[in-house]
Formats: structure tokens, sequence, C-alpha cells
């Protein structure tokens, strides 16, 4: 938060009121994420948010958004930097940090995922029911989440799960990783912006994706195959984080944190959440019109695949059970809340 310095100093210059002009912001936030400026992220989420605060606001607000980590540091220490105060805002995803998220990455287990409005309504209401103390470290304003993540591969075509074997397949986190790995894959983590140019040096085989944000890293240009779960349930998720520096958010004014609270909530979960599935189908669409092969596999097949993957989330219990949580509590109120918000059948 910044001050204007010339108002400040008229202001104690003279013992005469000064009006400050309509376009002098009280506060400025500065926005940092790792995702490009054409992202979803960007345009979907943060510009409208933007637009919201400075409109509803009137002016006393101004946002500065940073893509591509422009004010420095990696993807992985955005949470630390809104903690630290090196930036005001940063929009991350909280499962490049392992085991430091543990009741939130109940979402990252596989095949918890509906599309993105299901989602992203149903981890914005868990985070403000559970995640409050797990994030506290800083002032949450919004938990979202992608649709279905889908599998990319630049040679090899998957059609049913043995093609996964001595595959060396991008994981976005611990879980996945460990699903990955239960399939056959040698599972390789890295932050998104990282992968378009380790598929294209074939250091990986390919990614697991949602559709979404293929068409900002060129996947499609990349990559000739892309596999399609079938059933209830794509593969996975992942949960993705809002957040403000504490000191921050305690400085703005009653007023103004009413205008911040208002660009936040389980509303804005879903409005984003709906924006983002029309991008999977466009990011569907533009790999169709790349000429890629589009895999689907069936429910029969899809069933080996989560019948393989079980452990994963057993053990996932069994680690929280140990670690002090009600792990099938949370699991199980995930799913509900999943549930809860997916589209009549």
């Amino acid at each position: 938060m910044r001050l204007k310095s010339l108002a400040v100093s008229l202001l104690l210059a003279t013992a005469a009121p000064l009006a400050l002009p309509a376009s002098a912001a009280e506060v400025t936030l500065r926005v940092q994420h790792f995702l490009p400026p054409n992202s979803a992220t960007q345009v979907d989420l943060l510009e409208p948010w933007k637009a919201k605060l400075e409109q509803d606001s009137g002016g006393r607000i101004a946002v500065e958004i940073y893509p591509l980590m422009q004010l420095g540091g990696k993807a992985p220490q955005l949470y630390d930097q809104a903690r630290d105060g090196v930036v005001d805002v940063i929009w991350t995803l909280p499962g490049y940090s392992a085991g430091r998220f543990p009741i939130a990455s109940v979402f990252e287990l596989p095949f918890m995922s509906g599309n993105a409005e299901t989602n992203s309504q149903a981890v914005e209401e868990f985070g403000e029911l559970y995640l409050q103390q797990e994030f506290g470290e800083v002032h949450p304003l919004l938990w979202h989440a992608h649709g279905p993540g889908e599998i990319h591969v630049r040679e090899k075509e998957i059609n049913k799960m043995e093609d996964m074997a001595g595959l060396k397949i991008r994981a976005p986190s611990r879980l996945i990783g460990e699903a990955l790995e239960a399939l056959g894959a040698t599972a390789v983590f890295m932050p998104v912006p990282q992968v378009p140019e380790q598929i294209s040096k074939g250091v990986i085989d390919g990614a697991v994706l949602p559709f979404e944000v293929t068409r900002s890293l060129k996947i499609p240009e990349l990559v000739k195959s892309h596999t399609i779960l079938g059933g209830k349930r794509g593969l996975y998720t992942a949960v993705f984080f809002l957040g403000m520096n504490k000191g921050v958010w305690d400085a703005l004014p009653d007023d103004l944190k009413a205008v911040v609270n208002g660009a936040g909530g389980v509303p804005e979960a879903k409005r984003i959440g709906a924006l983002w599935d029309v991008r999977e189908e466009q990011g569907l669409q533009e790999a169709i019109d790349h000429g890629n092969k589009i895999i689907r596999l069936d429910e029969a097949e899809t069933q080996r695949w989560i019948d393989k993957t079980q452990p994963v989330t057993d053990k996932w219990i069994q680690d929280m059970n140990a670690a002090g949580y009600d792990g099938a509590m949370l699991l199980n109120e995930a799913l509900r809340l999943i549930d809860k918000y997916a589209p009549a059948q």
C-alpha cells in the first residue's frame, strides 16, 4: 500500500483542505502470478478483479498486474512473497509446495474432478470452512480450481493404461505424481511455465494439463495426441489461491475491505469456473484444428485407472490421520461439495 507522496506533501504543507483528483488512488496493489498475460488467469480472473476493485472503490484502489513473475522469484515462492510483503497480492498453485497445504490437497487426489465451475465453487466453500488456518499466513481472497486435467503426449498415443509405462510425464503436485507412478509413468515435477520447453527438448514425453491452459502454452503445437478420461470424474484438478499480504489487508479502511470482499466468495468462483469451462472447450477445439489425435477412453477402461490409483487416496487418508486430521471426513466433505455444485443429471 502506498499513499501518493505528492498528495501527502501538499496536505502537510497547507492548512486548507485539498481535494485530490478523482484519479488519485489511495492504495496500489501489486499482483504477481506465473502465467502469460493471455492466460485465463489474467484475462478471466485478474483483469475483471482489477476492474471491479477500481470501479467499486471509486478509484481509491489501483491494481497493477505482473504476469510471468515480472517482479522476480519463481512460481513456488509466490505464497511466501505475499506473506513477506514482497508483493501485495499473489495468485498461485499451492500444490507446487509439496506437503505445505495438506488439507487443500484433498481436491488434488485422483478422480475427484468435475468441471471447472463445479470444482471452483466446491473448493471455495471448502476453503471458507476448512482452509482459513492452513493459509493463515496471508489473507485469503479466493480459492478456485480448473476442470479435469487430461494427458498430452508428444509421440506415443495413450489408448489404455499400459501405454503409460515408462513415459516421463509432467506432474503438477505430489499426489498426481503418485497417481502417475501408479499408472506406470515416471512423474516429473515442474511449474507449468517450464512445460513447453521441456516437451520440445524431449526432456519429458508429455504432461497432464487441463485443455484450458494448453492454448496459452501452445501445447497443441508440441504434441500429437491428447487422451481424455471417461466416467463421472476427470483424472485430476488443481487448487488455485488468490491471497493478500496481511499487513496490506489490515491497513485497509473498513469500506475498502468491503470492496475487496465483494470481489470474492462462491459467486466469483462460479463466474471464473464457468469461463474456464468455455476455455476448456476452446483448448480442445484448438487441438482438433491442429490435426492432433483426440483419444477418449470409455468408462470400462477409465475404471481400471480409478482402481489402480485408489491406493493413492487410501494412503492420503492414512497420512492425514497420522498427522492429526480426520482424513476420511475431509475427503467426504470435498466429495459432498463437488456433488453439491455438480450440474443436475
